[in-house]
């Protein structure tokens, strides 16, 4: 499942990548997160083609863990645009991250004669008692962005290579760093995501391929002693818990003047967390920050020079390439995967497409970003 991935911090090549969109052809593991609540500026545009509207008709039920955290009410947005564009309708529901809320909501959606379920399951391992009637009525079920574990019920899996975001996220802290040449010591703090979420796992792992030589090394210090997942996990990805437990690693670690040189933050809800503690309490030279989903706010940071970097996943190319995957099941074909060995949920390899995620910093926001369509120059100031 681990694979090398060179390194592609220079903008033009990931300006490049982003051209490519969904066309990964990756076979390393998987993902999703979540950050701060604001809309998108360009609500149900995509940046892909999709099916040519009129399809083959029916129900869609859309689950989606909550509406008040952009991120997923990006998803919501564009999925529903789409799968009505291409001639579906369309029951999109958001739980606001409550878990008995999602089995409800999926419950109403199979008895209400949805064809195709599509979910962002808030627990990936909560679902197996209504995925199990989701199966017995024949009903499709894609996992979207977050596998949903121990469940025979899920026919495939549509996410973004994120084990190649960790390795991203690492690879851009050993370049800066300059690892491979410099002596060191340099300090470093990790921060991953929700423990429940099992997308944050390869996040973390995807980024510690690259970091964790280093740290045995001695060429990394992690100060705070934090480098297991279980230890550096965010309950819920929340911004509050990110910042509360920075506070606590800075008057442990570095409110003397230690330098601290850098924070792998695997989203960037997390990296807002860890930067509003580092505003508050850190007097240092600024370290090197790492985040994911391209958030307003922290688009901002990175324009500010608070945040070293980004990953931009377009989550209008993820909600493209799942209405192809509805389309394809609607219409009685196999949907279109490009990885059949990696995804293992506990019952076995669940078929997946993997989108490619694309590096942004504060030289190439602007054709990522504005240009592309994805927010406007207004949503930045």
């Amino acid at each position: 499942m681990k694979k090398k991935i060179i390194s592609a911090v220079l903008s033009a090549a990931m300006v490049a990548a982003m051209l490519v969109g969904c066309g990964s052809t990756g076979s390393t593991p998987e993902g999703g997160a979540e950050t701060p609540a604001e809309a998108p500026a360009a609500e149900g545009e995509a940046t892909a083609e999709t099916p040519a509207a009129g399809g083959a008709g029916g129900k869609v039920g859309v689950a989606m863990p909550t509406k008040d955290l952009q991120r997923w009410n990006q998803d919501g947005t564009n999925m529903e645009a789409q799968l009505k564009e291409a001639g579906y309708e369309v029951d999109l529901q958001y739980a606001s991250n409550d878990i008995a809320t999602q089995v409800s909501q999926i419950e109403n959606m199979i008895s209400s004669g949805a064809q195709v379920l599509v979910i962002a399951s808030i627990d990936g391992d909560s679902l197996g008692t209504v995925l199990a009637q989701a199966k017995e009525a024949n009903i499709p079920v894609i996992a979207y962005d977050r596998l949903i574990m121990n469940s025979d019920a899920v026919t495939y899996y549509a996410t973004f290579d994120n084990w190649m975001v960790g390795t991203k996220q690492g690879e851009y802290i050993k370049e800066q760093l300059d690892l491979d040449n410099q002596a060191g010591p340099f300090n470093l703090e990790i921060f991953t995501g929700d423990p429940g979420d099992n997308n944050a796992k390869f996040f973390y792992g995807g980024a510690m391929e690259v970091l964790k030589p280093y740290i045995d090394e001695g060429k990394l210090v992690v100060k705070s002693g934090q480098v297991d997942f279980d230890n550096v996990a965010t309950a819920g990805w929340a911004t509050e818990a990110a910042q509360s437990r920075m506070d606590a690693i800075v008057s442990a670690n570095y409110a003397d003047g230690t330098k601290l040189d850098a924070v792998l933050c695997s989203n960037d809800s997390t990296a807002l967390g860890v930067t509003n503690s580092l505003e508050a309490n850190y007097t240092g030279d600024w370290p090197i920050i790492t985040g994911q989903d391209c958030d307003k706010p922290n688009v901002k940071n990175m324009i500010a020079g608070k945040q070293s970097m980004s990953i931009f996943k377009d989550t209008r190319d993820l909600a493209t390439q799942t209405v192809k995957m509805v389309d394809a099941i609607m219409k009685g074909s196999d949907a279109p995967i490009n990885n059949e060995k990696d995804y293992d949920n506990g019952t076995g390899i669940i078929p997946s497409y993997l989108c490619e995620p694309v590096f942004a910093d504060a030289k190439n926001y602007k054709v990522l970003l504005i240009d592309s369509g994805y927010y406007t120059e207004d949503d930045l100031k």
